[in-house]
Formats: structure tokens, sequence, C-alpha cells
């Protein structure tokens, strides 16, 4: 029954983006299903193989290794403060600041060429695979390692080629996707192995969701992809340095956003109390999602506190969600752990909308245009991007 819902929760999914697209006589049907097969065997492959589970385990230990040499340098300077366990200044020395070292080696490799070329060639091969674009598979993949203004930075030198459709197409992958920056402080707060597989799978939902919403057919004169400029540092050090900064700044940014949006949560639920008591918007988004839930492969018992994580989520950001989540873990089941976890590792929220604005507004004015007329429909596109993410991996569960 349960595979039998998330079949369903597929299709429905995929049936609201082709509702949502502007170009129905263009959707390459080929191209999505060979992604969906992608998203299918990955997700087998690394929840019910030994080896895939291996991979999962090694890549687990490598980001936890990193972890505690990011808490070295959190220690030599911070060593001097002591907080009680639980206490808000725990999450923001111990989680927020990690992201500090994680954007400084992502600087550093993308200085060497290292991470770029990776990049390239993997998204190379997922172009030749699914037929997709080159650009547009380059930046499904680039979003997995960097943020959504990051990701689109790095192929501004090709915004001229971007049609409305394309644009579209990238600014779903950003949106639909988490920077590899932060990914250290997700698994601090939730299971890695679930977090670690929503990087792929995300990818190739932002591609399959954003190419039926905006399809596009690309002259083979301008598919190509150019990484030549995808660094202004001058040396390792300068490229360390930078790293940390914007490092720094994420974490900043993270904290302002989740002091705005936790005490903003408190205000809006002491007003509806006032009117409704014992209501909170947490409630009222858990009944609205609840449907949707089920379809995922939710138990029905868990999917109101499930769905209110998930439209906290969406109305707030991941880190409020995540923070939401956390406590639930112990009394959940491992498949409702494992759907949510995977649908809350994404920037699909309101607040990414002005970011991807603001991003392209920066690069090519013209564009802007473009970008800012996308408003919900980019957060809808991308919002599937995560249930259907979500609900492949529950099928697995």
């Amino acid at each position: 029954m349960g595979i039998l819902l998330g079949i369903l929760a597929i299709i429905v999914t995929l049936g609201l983006a082709y509702l949502m697209s502007n170009d129905r006589k263009n959707i390459y049907y080929k191209g999505i299903g060979i992604m969906l097969v992608c998203q299918l065997i990955i997700t087998w492959f690394m929840f019910s193989t030994q080896i895939g589970k291996a991979i999962i385990d090694g890549i687990s230990a490598v980001f936890n290794k990193l972890i505690e040499f990011g808490a070295e340098g959190i220690s030599f300077v911070l060593g001097g403060f002591a907080f009680e366990e639980g206490s808000s200044g725990i999450f923001f020395f111990n989680v927020l600041l990690q992201i500090i070292f994680f954007a400084t080696l992502l600087s550093v490799l993308t200085y060497l060429k290292i991470l770029p070329l990776i990049i390239k060639y993997i998204g190379a091969v997922i172009s030749k695979i699914t037929g997709l674009p080159k650009i547009e598979s380059f930046n499904g993949v680039n979003s997995i390692f960097f943020g959504q203004s990051e990701a689109l930075i790095a192929i501004r030198s090709q915004f001229h080629h971007l049609s409305e459709n394309r644009l579209y197409i990238v600014c779903a992958s950003a949106m639909s996707s988490v920077s590899a920056a932060i990914v250290g402080a997700y698994i601090l707060m939730l299971p890695a192995e679930y977090i670690l597989v929503a990087l792929p799978l995300n990818m190739f939902s932002g591609l399959m969701i954003g190419s039926i919403v905006a399809p596009v057919r690309v002259p083979k004169e301008e598919d190509y992809v150019d990484i030549t400029d995808v660094s202004q540092d001058k040396s390792v050090f300068e490229a360390m340095g930078n790293g940390a900064l914007e490092g720094g700044k994420i974490a900043l940014i993270v904290a302002a956003m989740l002091i705005a949006f936790i005490a903003s949560l408190s205000l809006v639920n002491w007003i509806i109390q006032f009117i409704f008591a014992g209501v909170t918007l947490q409630q009222i988004l858990g009944y609205i999602l609840a449907p949707l839930g089920i379809l995922m492969g939710i138990a029905p018992g868990e999917v109101i506190e499930a769905g209110a994580v998930m439209g906290m989520k969406i109305v707030t950001n991941e880190f409020v969600a995540m923070l939401e989540f956390q406590p639930m873990l112990d009394t959940m089941s491992e498949k409702t752990i494992g759907i949510v976890t995977v649908f809350l590792t994404s920037f699909a929220n309101f607040s990414s909308i002005g970011i991807i604005a603001g991003t392209v507004k920066g690069i090519d004015a013209k564009k802007a245009v473009l970008a800012s007329g996308f408003g919900l429909r980019l957060l809808a596109g991308s919002i599937l991007a995560s249930i259907l993410s979500a609900t492949v991996t529950g099928l697995f569960l």
C-alpha cells in the first residue's frame, strides 16, 4: 500500500508540474523518465545494498572528521566560553560556526579548479544521459556544492545565452538544492544518511520539475560550459581568507534569520492563540499538508506533526524546521524521519525568492526582470522538487 501511495504521489507531483508548464509540446519526456530512474537506482543502491550503505557511512565519516577539524578552530577562539547543554549558544557556536570551515574548503577547492572540473564533467555525463543542455546540467551539479547565489554566479559569463525558460531551470535547481558549506551544520541536527542522499535526489528533482515547467531546446553551438572565470582569487591564501569571510557572513545571516523567524513565529502563535486558544501555526500547517504527507508515505499517526515541520520549512527556512524536527526524532518512525529530513534539505522557502531575484539582478539587470516574474512559480516548482525527492526516499524505507 505504501508503494502504491508513493507511486501516486510521484504521478501527482509530476502532474502538477505539467499543469504549470508553459510549453507542454516541448517537454522532453525521455529525459524526465531517465532522471526518475536514476533517482530510484541511487536511492535503492544507497539504502538497500551493503556497498551503498558503506558509501554513505564513508561520506558521513569524512564529514564528521571535517566537523572535528572545524571544532578545533572554534574551540581555539571560544574555548573559554561555557554553555549549558541545550542552550542557544551551543547551536550557534557548535553548529553555525562550522559553516566557516566548510566554506573555506570549498573556496580553496574552487580556486584550485578541482571542484569546477569535477562538476563540469559530472554535468557533462548527466547532459549526455538525459539529453538536457550542458549549462543546466552543470548548474544542477554545481547547486549540490554551492548556495543559491554562488551557484548562479558560477555561470554568470553565460547568462546572455539563457532564455526565460533556461533561466527558470537554473534558478529552480539552485532553489531545490542546498550548499555543501552548510551540510555539516545539517548533519549535526538530523541523520546524515538522509541529508547525503537528498543531495543527488534534489539535483535530479530540480532538473526534472524545471524541465517540465519550462521546457527548453538548445542549439548545439550554444550548448557549452565555461569554467574559466569561476574564482577571482589570486592565491590559495586569498581563497582561504575569502572563503572564511563568506562562511562567517553565511553563519551570521542564518543566525539573524533564525532570530527573526523564530521571534516572528512566537508572535504569530501568540496572536492565533489569543483568538483560538491552544492552536498554533504549526498545527494549522500540519492539517493543511496532512493529505500530501500521507501520499508521500508518512504514517497517519505522525502526519500532523510531520506536516507542521514541512510547512514550517516553507514559510520560514530549513534551519527553523530542522530545529523544530530535531526533538521529534526519538518518537517518529524511521520512514517518517527519512521522508521529512529529505524534504527539509533544500532552499525551497519564501525567502529564497528574494535571494534568487537579487542574485540575478546583480549579474544581469535585464535577466532580473525575467527572474522577478517567476515569483511563486519558482517556489511552487522547488516545493514539488522537495516532495518528489522525499517521496522517492520513502519508497525504500
